[in-house]
């Protein structure tokens, strides 16, 4: 049976999530994550894609990003792995796939649980237990958010400019919202969405991008089909 093609949508942000293969480690050293950053940035300007939040773990890799167009997204991711991939089995000496199959998606209902992911994406280190808090964490796009260095890489978002003003207010604001965390239910939620390749938003955003998209959404209703009774045959 065919795979379904992901769904993606124009400029409406995508919770993307890549995996090494057996859950292997993707980066072994500081020179992999620069090495693989500096591609992550060559690819997204050149297919047009805005990167909001990323963070790179040892085994997988999530981003928040906009692409400009159906195809930019999966050209991207392309366009890296054909890179990094062969990088670094040269300089490991190693040989085959690096990465578990295709990477995953979820679209983001934007209004709800844009600002939601990318605390999600950027606390990841901290629920691995890899750093005490995000700003300890090196490879993620938090010290750009919190205004501690600037990152070229990251584009943001009109929901980003919009929590103040000035860069000291939105970066105070979301210094704010990260320290508050995320509840269970909250990373149990998106977790679920991206593992299994679903929209994460409300089930009118669902029901929305079911009539753009001409796609099978929402769960299926359970049961037989309701067949209406047939009418009564004639007599002989």
């Amino acid at each position: 049976m065919a795979r379904q093609p992901r769904l993606i949508v124009p400029e409406q942000p995508h919770h993307v999530i890549q995996r090494g293969n057996n859950r292997q480690v993707i980066f072994r050293e500081e020179a992999d994550y620069q090495r693989f950053l500096v591609w992550l940035k060559e690819g997204a300007k050149f297919y047009d894609v805005a990167i909001h939040s990323y963070v790179l773990m040892p085994n997988h890799l999530h981003l928040l990003a906009t692409p400009s167009d159906a195809t930019g997204l999966a050209l991207m991711m392309q366009k890296v792995g054909r890179l990094y991939v062969p990088w670094f089995n040269h300089k490991y000496e190693r040989s085959g796939g690096l990465f578990e199959g295709r990477f995953r998606t979820s679209l983001i209902d934007s209004d709800r649980y844009f600002m939601t992911c990318s605390r999600y994406i950027e606390l990841n280190p901290v629920r691995a237990q890899l750093s005490v808090a995000p700003d300890d964490y090196p490879w993620s796009s938090y010290a750009h958010h919190a205004g501690i260095r600037t990152d070229t890489l990251v584009a943001d978002h009109p929901l980003f400019w919009a929590l103040g003003n000035t860069p000291f207010q939105r970066e105070a604001a979301y210094i704010d919202m990260v320290r508050q965390g995320l509840s269970t239910e909250e990373v149990d939620f998106i977790t679920i969405a991206i593992l299994k390749n679903q929209p994460l938003g409300s089930l009118s955003f669902k029901t929305e991008l079911e009539q753009k998209t001409q796609r099978q959404i929402l769960p299926a209703k359970r049961g037989r089909p309701f067949n209406p009774p047939l009418p009564p045959l004639s007599a002989a």
